[in-house]
Formats: C-alpha cells, sequence, structure tokens
C-alpha cells in the first residue's frame, strides 16, 4: 500500500471524500461504482473486519503510528494493495467537515452488492424493521443497538435513510458492517403491501411497535412465545402508517410512566432488543 503525498483538497483524487455527496457516491447509475465512506480508525477497522473492499484510505501524517498500532493498514494492504493511502496537511484536513471528530482517518469503500431479505434472515430470531426513519443518527442508532443487545438483522424499507450514508455509518460505530440488513418491500408509500407477507411466509410473527387501544406491552407473554419475530418501527412524529398496523400480528407499546407517552425511536429499539432477546 504506497503512500501518496497530497497538498490541497482540490486534488481530484479526494473527490470522494471532499466533493461528492453521499448520494453521489451511491451511483444508483452506474452500481459497479457506488462508494461510501468510513470515518475513524475503529469504524474503518470495523468496515475491514466486515469484508469491505478498500478504495483508499485518507490521513494526516501524525496518525501513522496509529493506523500502524491498529494495524489498520496491514488490513487495508490486504484487502486491496492496489489501494492508496492518501496524506495530506492537517491544516487542509481540517476544512473537511468534522474531520476532527474522525480520530485520524477517513477510507473510502466499494458499495457492496445488495443481499435479499430472505438470505438476511436466514438465521434470525430477533429482526428489526425500520419503516420510513429519515433521520440518519436514528438508523446508526439501531444499528448499533441491534448488535450490542443481539438482534440478527435489520430490514430498512425503501423511503427509509441508506446505513450506508456517512452519518449513520459513524453514529453506529460500525455496526452496520457487523449487522446483515437488506432493504424489503418494493413500494415506497406502502413496503408493508409486500413486506408483511414475504416475513410472515419466512415464519416471522410481526409486531408493531406503536400505541393504539388494542397494544399489547412489551413484556406480555404472547411474545415470549413467538419463535421468529419482526419488530417494526416508524418514524418520529408520525410514526408507523395505519396499513402497515392493520398487517402485523401484533400491536406493542413499551409501558411509560411520569406522563410519558412514548420514547426517541432509537431508545425504544434498545429497550425491544433488549427485553425479548432475554427470552
Amino acid at each position: 500500500m504506497g503512500i501518496t503525498r497530497i497538498h490541497h483538497l482540490e486534488d481530484e483524487r479526494l473527490d470522494a471524500y471532499a466533493r461528492l455527496t453521499d448520494v453521489q457516491l451511491r451511483s444508483r447509475v452506474e452500481p459497479s461504482r457506488a462508494m461510501f465512506i468510513a470515518e475513524s480508525i475503529e469504524v474503518i477497522s470495523r468496515a475491514l473486519d466486515g469484508g469491505m473492499q478498500p478504495l483508499s484510505l485518507l490521513s494526516a501524517e501524525k496518525y501513522l503510528p496509529s493506523l500502524e498500532e491498529a494495524g489498520t493498514i496491514q488490513k487495508m494492504q490486504e484487502a486491496n494493495p492496489e489501494a492508496p493511502l492518501f496524506i495530506a496537511p492537517e491544516d487542509e484536513l481540517a476544512k473537511l467537515t468534522g474531520f476532527e471528530l474522525t480520530r485520524g482517518a477517513l477510507a473510502a469503500f466499494r458499495r457492496p452488492p445488495e443481499r435479499s431479505v430472505e438470505e438476511v434472515v436466514r438465521d434470525a430470531r430477533i429482526v428489526a424493521v425500520l419503516e420510513n426513519i429519515r433521520n440518519h443518527t436514528n438508523v446508526g442508532l439501531i444499528f448499533r443497538s441491534a448488535a450490542g443487545m443481539g438482534a440478527d438483522a435489520v430490514l430498512v424499507s425503501p423511503a427509509c435513510y441508506d446505513p450506508l450514508y456517512r452519518r449513520a455509518v459513524r453514529v453506529s460505530m460500525g455496526t452496520v458492517f457487523q449487522v446483515p440488513w437488506a432493504r424489503i418491500g418494493t413500494n415506497p408509500h406502502n413496503w408493508a403491501r409486500d413486506g408483511i407477507p414475504l416475513l410472515h411466509d419466512l415464519g416471522f410473527t410481526t409486531a408493531a411497535m406503536a400505541l393504539s387501544d388494542d397494544s399489547i406491552p412489551l413484556d406480555d407473554p404472547l411474545l415470549k412465545e413467538c419463535g421468529k419475530l419482526a419488530l417494526v418501527f416508524g418514524t418520529e412524529g408520525d410514526g408507523l402508517a395505519p396499513a402497515t398496523i392493520s398487517r402485523c400480528d401484533y400491536t406493542v407499546r413499551i409501558p411509560m410512566h411520569h406522563g410519558v407517552d412514548s420514547l426517541n425511536v432509537a431508545a425504544s429499539s434498545a429497550v425491544a432488543f433488549w427485553e425479548l432477546r432475554r427470552r
């Protein structure tokens, strides 16, 4: 892995880091050229451990010892010997939004091929389904909770934000490379029309996380009897679509106190994963 010293961010070899948006990096027109960016040495290492293909690494001179000590450079070399290591001046890197938060490095990776729902949930017992969640922080935090609390997979609706967008990857601390995920449903406006029947065909009981008069508490014994359970989470504010709730087997609520009616969706996911994984 050769070191290439860059003197300014205008260098076109740094387009992926300095000028391309998440949408441009995703490159739906040319999927074989699609990329994503990982930030921080720890997240980059998790991406490499997760089998992601590196394209380049960008850092400052002072972080080279840390990259060596963490084994990041060696892993990059093993995964792609042709991937360059760009070293740029600190004052130039400071112009990159949030670079100081990355703890020393950015890496560009080839976006992996999309996986099927059937493949992702083949051995799963508890999965999360994210309906139209349009907040990168919440998407990343749900993946982190899924990894930490032992959920087996995450499925995202067509209108849900991309788990490989830059902020989602950073907030997840790289757990998007550890927890299997796939997109579910074909209709962005009503993914549940074919998504929920697919989950049923795959042996899952479906539980809509929502407030309603007929909801059951999260610790209800009925949920403990489910061999395979898919928890469906909705976006902040609007929650789940009525059409989604009506298709699910149960509507589930987290019992609350002191007049609080609900939690943030990321917090709700952590509570639900913990409670149901204890079965």
